[in-house]
């Protein structure tokens, strides 16, 4: 058994081809909820979603996010819409007091539909609406994941990192805003910071995660501080993480980073945007993975490989190495 824990599209990539290395069915991936967001009424859980549509086999695999041959017909008229209406168009903040009311789970992300600022799918819609009518039945963010999985015919085990609220927050020059709205809204704009992870302090890991947490743990090539930093901050993951074996797979060669904001996230909350500043920030971590032209040392066993994920040979590669590094930890 292995629990993989994954946050943008770095641990899905590496899942992409890892079957024969780490059976389905023998495996759990928990999941950052930190940057869900409460869109047109409806609660999106892109971390989730990612593993949820890959396991399905139903995920777009040019951009990684939503699902394969999607129409957005949906999305397209709420633009219409608000362009004939002259409605501002980009992120729309429901008012302060709108952040802590209706759903718990959506606290301080909550987003007018007008004009949406993520491309949603008529499709993709589908699951939101129903994950959200389910929360809004009185089931757990837990156990709408495990009737969505099913839906999605899941060999793996999904979970998110917690049933309670945990928000991403940037703070920039222009204020604070949501992550999603600081990287799909704003993309990635203007500097960063600092990160704050709302709700972190009071949120628990559930009991479902704690016992994935039992088996040993691998962290794809993702982003340490939006995807992973917000199951970190939550105290019983954190020291779960420092009681089992973990094994992470570093997003950098050196000091360049293979995609997406970590480096900006990294530089701007005062870490050194390296694989030297990721092992910094995975004090728990007993083994790396890193590419085989990394230069970097560290003071933890290294497996070295190609760590380009670029189709399931790839995955397969960095997963054969992700094994061995679990036997040398």
């Amino acid at each position: 058994m292995v629990t993989f824990l994954a946050g943008g599209t770095g641990t899905p990539k590496l899942l992409a081809g890892a079957d024969d290395v780490f059976s389905p069915e023998e495996t759990t991936v928990v999941a950052n909820t930190g940057d869900d967001v409460e869109l047109s009424g409806h609660v999106i859980c892109p971390d989730l979603d990612t593993v949820l549509f890959l396991g399905g086999g139903d995920l777009d695999r040019e951009t990684w996010w939503g699902r394969d041959g999607d129409t957005a017909e949906t999305h397209d008229e709420l633009h219409r819409l608000a362009d004939a209406a002259g409605l501002e168009d980009g992120p729309r903040y429901l008012a302060g007091e709108k952040q802590t009311a209706g759903r718990e789970i959506a606290r301080w992300r909550r987003f007018s539909g007008v004009a949406e600022f993520m491309r949603i799918g008529d499709r993709d819609r589908a699951v939101h609406l129903t994950r959200t009518s389910l929360l809004d039945e009185g089931q757990s963010l837990t156990a709408v994941t495990r009737v969505l999985a099913d839906a999605f015919g899941l060999d793996r085990t999904l979970l998110p990192m917690s049933d309670d609220p945990v928000a991403t927050l940037i703070d920039t020059p222009s204020g604070t805003m949501h992550f999603q709205e600081w990287w799909v809204g704003r993309n990635g704009e203007p500097p960063v910071g600092a990160v704050e992870f709302r709700g972190a302090a009071a949120a628990e890991a559930t009991a479902s995660v704690l016992t994935a947490l039992d088996e040993p743990v691998v962290i794809g090539p993702s982003n340490p501080v939006t995807s992973i930093g917000p199951m970190a901050a939550i105290d019983g993951i954190e020291r779960a993480l420092h009681e089992t074996t973990v094994v992470a797979v570093s997003p950098f060669v050196g000091d360049e980073v293979f995609s997406g904001p970590a480096a900006e996230l990294m530089a701007g909350t005062g870490v050194e945007p390296s694989t030297a500043g990721v092992a910094a920030s995975y004090p728990f971590a007993d083994a790396f993975v890193l590419d085989e032209s990394d230069p970097t040392d560290l003071d933890r066993p290294i497996v070295r490989t190609d760590t380009t994920l670029a189709d399931a040979a790839d995955s397969d590669r960095v997963a054969r190495a992700v094994d061995r590094a679990l036997e040398a930890a």
